[in-house]
């Protein structure tokens, strides 16, 4: 029976399995470079977006990706010093985009994620946390019908998820969402779906309840595990040797030097994600809504209304850019045009993206290391899901489904 488990890090994946392994007893350590919820669990445009299976890519991307990269008002970005590191990662990232890959990737990714709202509301309930989770419509807003129906081939996949929009329009559209555009003439209402409003903050609750139910955080850094009997029987931070007989990787892009260590050489890149919070905001949305034509979502937040997305492909080690900050204020100021604030809060995270799209989430081997990172841009969504599958598997209680899509060493063969 597994006595000490060590979990690498304290975002939402981190701390969801954390706190399903000290329900079912087991003695555990979170350990985090920076500390609970400070770093992609942080940064997140806050939506429990369980219809976000459809993977970037879809087919066609091959022959649009130049023109979106060329074209200053698309939110894609690349910084092109970082092209000659991406080319292996971006070769096998876009042959993924075609149909077949595609229908599977999203066939795999929904039992992550379209329970999303159940499985935050289970994560929370008896910790007292019950007010962090907020139920709402997810809206997708579109110029007009047929700016939507050029997305029809995604919103077939979204439809065999089991995700029926429902389609306001014309005069209905400002009747709805009041502040937004007079230039968007539809918008695709999701029900069954929600939001955190300080998804920082959140994770920071949850690290404390987690600590109430008897567990442990450390601020250290992981360097390297001790396998010498098979097995882990430690893990090495810069504070220490901490002993364990299990280990969950759960540190994002941060988990690939990790896997290196553990023989595995993972195909992950950063996807750099932005936001910009506008403080203490009017004039925003009442409910977190993605703006089609700009790929961004706007959600209204405790501190103000967060606008977050854009895509930037880049590496971990670059500071911010300005054009992805610049497009996403000019986008959020075209669509919501009476947005006013106090002060904007710009920021800069990055998401863990495997190149099939896919996180990973099982046992090494039999080393009993357990991975659960990769969650590319559905983490806050698909955490307490992970956190609860992970945590069956570490305690020897397998889940009732097929994990072998996710398979940590699906990427050896």
């Amino acid at each position: 029976m597994t006595q000490h488990v060590v979990v690498i890090g304290a975002g939402i994946v981190g701390v969801s399995t954390a706190i399903w392994l000290r329900r079912a007893g087991v003695d555990v350590t979170i350990i985090d470079r920076l500390g609970p919820g400070e770093g992609t669990s942080h940064g997140n445009a806050g939506v429990l977006a369980s219809v976000s299976m459809v993977p970037v890519t879809a087919p066609g991307l091959i022959r649009k990706a130049p023109g979106y990269l060329l074209d200053p008002n698309f939110p894609l970005f690349l910084r092109w010093s970082y092209l000659p590191k991406l080319i292996p990662w971006l070769t096998r990232y876009l042959s993924n985009a075609n149909d077949s890959d595609t229908r599977r990737i999203a066939r795999d990714l929904a039992p992550i994620v379209n329970d999303s709202v159940a499985q935050h509301k289970s994560l929370v309930n008896d910790l007292g946390l019950d007010d962090w989770v907020t139920e709402s419509d997810y809206c997708f807003a579109y110029r007009d019908r047929t700016a939507f129906a050029a997305e029809s081939y995604t919103w077939e996949l979204r439809r065999d998820a089991g995700f029926e929009p429902h389609l306001i329009e014309g005069k209905d559209v400002q009747d709805y969402e009041p502040n937004i555009s007079k230039d968007i003439g539809l918008i695709a209402a999701l029900k069954d779906h929600g939001f955190i409003r300080d998804p920082g903050g959140y994770v920071r609750a949850l690290a404390k309840a987690f600590k109430e139910l008897g567990g442990t955080i450390v601020r250290a850094e992981v360097k390297d595990f001790d396998l010498s009997s098979g097995t882990v029987t430690a893990v090495q931070t810069t504070t220490g040797q901490v002993e364990c007989d299990g280990a969950v990787l759960a540190t994002g892009v941060w988990s690939k030097p990790l896997m290196q260590k553990l023989g595995l050489n993972v195909p992950l890149e950063a996807e750099r994600g932005y936001h910009i919070v506008f403080e203490n905001a009017s004039g925003g949305p009442s409910r977190p809504t993605m703006i089609a034509s700009g790929k961004f979502v706007a959600t209204p937040m405790a501190q103000g209304v967060r606008c977050a997305g854009i895509v930037e492909l880049g590496g971990t080690e670059a500071g911010p850019s300005k054009a992805p900050l610049k497009l996403l204020r000019k986008q959020a100021r075209e669509s919501f045009p009476n947005l006013v604030a106090t002060n904007e809060i710009e920021w800069l995270g990055h998401r863990p993206a495997p190149t099939d799209s896919l996180p990973l989430i099982g046992q090494i081997g039999t080393s009993r290391v357990f991975t659960a990172f990769g969650h590319h841009h559905i983490g806050l969504t698909g955490g307490p899901k992970t956190g609860r599958l992970v945590a069956g598997l570490v305690t020897d209680q397998p889940p009732n489904m097929d994990l072998s899509a996710y398979a940590p060493q699906r990427f050896s063969t």
